[in-house]
């Protein structure tokens, strides 16, 4: 079977260290180039992040190229206060490695790399402040890449950050806004309606022990801040893993379902960050998205426990636990 080509454009993140996970073992996809965004922890942090996840699993062969430091015009505002200030569950781990980013820019690099049209498809796990700043420099970029999907926004879910927005579009709403609006190509959302089915609960955490011992005790360790997050402040018991999703619908568009849209971002006042979805076609404009509105969760756990384990799962267990 031949390998799907992708960048990974994160901010790392729990839920994104686990993404990459996910997506490095996956075999299916070839991953080709990593770039980090200003989002859950600023770029020089997501960077180490990157790094450890790498070296973790051996991939250090795998470029990464930190992008810019603030969003396009507003303050930045990190998540660390939902994933710890090392973006990894305050477990500071240190890495072995003295690896580096690339000297190149992700900016730079993905400007150049899209230049011509290419089999290689982005996957974008947090704020769109890199892309968007690519985009102004090589406005062709998303007609030279395969496909786009973006794990941000949200239609019918309440936010994450406000009332109405989701974190990565809120961070930098005016880079969202430029993605959906001058992009070429439909941008595929993973939005909250969709990844907040995903959660890794305890008792889905406890069995992947029986699984792969190492695996499940560095998870428990990076996911033990944000289940007491999302106790805290939306009364889960477990924690909402968003980014996984993005990547599993990408290796399977099944997995999910939706409707194509008009979609534009609020970039001032209290709908700050909030996609503004024209289901009903209002406005008479082509579409720009594809919303994710459902989601077959077990599925995705199926293929998600099978890659990062390297095992074989009881199908019927992790029905029970999810």
């Amino acid at each position: 079977m031949k390998k799907q080509k992708i960048i990974i454009d994160c901010d790392p993140g729990i839920d994104d260290a686990l993404a990459l996970m996910y997506a490095i073992q996956h075999p299916s996809l070839d991953v080709i180039a990593i770039t980090i965004t200003p989002g859950n922890v600023p770029t020089s942090l997501g960077v180490h992040n990157a790094l450890l996840i790498l070296e973790k699993l051996n991939r250090l062969d795998i470029p990464v190229y930190a992008g810019l430091e603030n969003p396009l015009k507003r303050d930045f505002v990190s998540a660390q206060d939902t994933h710890g200030i090392d973006g990894l569950g305050e477990t500071h781990f240190t890495r072995q490695t003295d690896t580096a980013a690339q000297p190149t820019s992700a900016v730079d690099f993905l400007a150049d790399f899209f230049q011509k049209p290419t089999d290689v498809s982005i996957i974008a796990l947090g704020p769109l402040t890199n892309i968007a700043k690519a985009l102004q420099n090589n406005p062709s970029l998303g007609k030279h890449c395969q496909r786009f999907v973006s794990m941000g926004g949200n239609f019918k879910s309440n936010g994450n950050c406000s009332p109405v927005a989701e974190y990565n579009y809120w961070c930098d709403p005016h880079a969202a806004q430029e993605v959906f609006e001058k992009l070429g190509k439909s941008i595929e959302m993973v939005g909250l309606d969709v990844t907040r089915e995903i959660v890794l609960t305890p008792n889905l955490l406890e069995y992947t022990r029986h699984l792969n011992q190492e695996t499940a005790d560095f998870i428990q360790q990076i996911t033990r801040f944000y289940f007491d997050f999302h106790w805290e402040y939306e009364t889960i018991i477990g924690c909402v893993i968003n980014d996984p999703l993005a990547v599993a619908y990408f290796i399977n568009p099944d997995i999910c379902a939706g409707f194509s849209a008009y979609t534009d971002i609020s970039t001032e006042g209290i709908a700050l960050g909030q996609t503004v979805i024209d289901s009903h076609n209002f406005y008479g404009k082509p579409s720009n998205a594809h919303i994710l509105t459902t989601v077959n969760t077990y599925s995705f756990w199926k293929d998600f426990l099978t890659t990062l384990f390297h095992a074989q799962i009881d199908e019927e267990l992790v029905k029970k636990f999810i």
